[in-house]
């Protein structure tokens, strides 16, 4: 009886292990294969983290108080505010949400979004340009959607609440990406209080580059415009900062990307 029990743990054990390797085999191989969609957890924490509409709130409140200094100067000019649109005023990760579970990217569906005009308000913008317009303080949209986008987005911007939401102070794409000509446009009638945005390239020319160093050159250059005249909101899912990423290409499979990124990380 003991060397049938015996025998019995002794093939228990012999059968569990084998299981156990073969899981663990099959558990490495799944993990050696699969990479999570390179914007997967950013959409997530822009959808879902408190963090992130913490913020938010924190960058409009900055700029509701670098407004009420530049109000007390008394300018010869009238004031301006200038903000970007996307991931500043209006949230579009709806779009970026569905282009990881239907497998596309960035400009496919991108028109049939837009069109929608259902994008809502970034936590915090739309209060702090309502608090500008009550100040006698106009709003200058900057944005490089395209031309052909206007009737879309000023509806989307009109039905959110947004003050100014007018073909006078929508400055869209036309040539080129650099929103430096229309921000001097600007300059010419107008002083600016703040500028808002999501992509430094929203604040200066110098820092639409893919050169990363530079970047971050230029940043440390200019750290005392931040939280002042300049102020930044958070996104991770794009932008400028994305081309400059070691081992950015674009065109090949998320699985490829998240490969050729890791390969840019640095560990200890």
């Amino acid at each position: 009886m003991r060397k049938l029990n015996l025998l019995f743990v002794i093939a228990f054990f012999a059968v569990f292990s084998f299981q156990a390797c073969h899981y663990q085999a099959h558990h490495d191989h799944d993990h050696d294969h699969f990479h999570a969609h390179p914007i997967l957890y950013a959409t997530l924490y822009q959808q879902y983290a408190a963090e992130y509409r913490a913020l938010c709130y924190q960058a409009f409140n900055l700029a509701s108080m670098q407004l009420e200094k530049e109000v007390a100067v008394g300018y010869d000019y009238p004031l301006a505010v200038v903000v970007d649109i996307d991931e500043t005023v209006l949230d579009n990760s709806p779009y970026q949400a569905t282009a990881i579970l239907e497998d596309f990217g960035y400009p496919k569906r991108w028109a049939e979004w837009v069109e929608l005009a259902i994008a809502e308000p970034v936590p915090g913008a739309l209060e702090f340009l309502l608090e500008a317009e009550e100040k006698g303080v106009e709003v200058f949209y900057i944005t490089n959607r395209k031309e052909e986008f206007r009737e879309a987005t000023l509806k989307n911007l009109l039905e959110q609440g947004f003050p100014y939401a007018d073909d006078d102070h929508l400055l869209m794409r036309t040539v080129e990406n650099d929103k430096e000509p229309r921000r001097r446009m600007i300059l010419e009638m107008y002083h600016i209080a703040v500028l808002i945005g999501d992509n430094l390239g929203d604040f200066h020319s110098t820092f639409d580059t893919d050169q990363a160093d530079l970047r971050m050159e230029y940043t440390d250059e200019k750290k005392l415009e931040f939280g002042s005249r300049w102020i930044m909101l958070p996104n991770a899912i794009y932008g400028t900062w994305v081309n400059a990423l070691p081992g950015y290409e674009h065109g090949i499979t998320p699985d490829e990307l998240a490969f050729e990124l890791q390969k840019g990380l640095k560990g200890f």
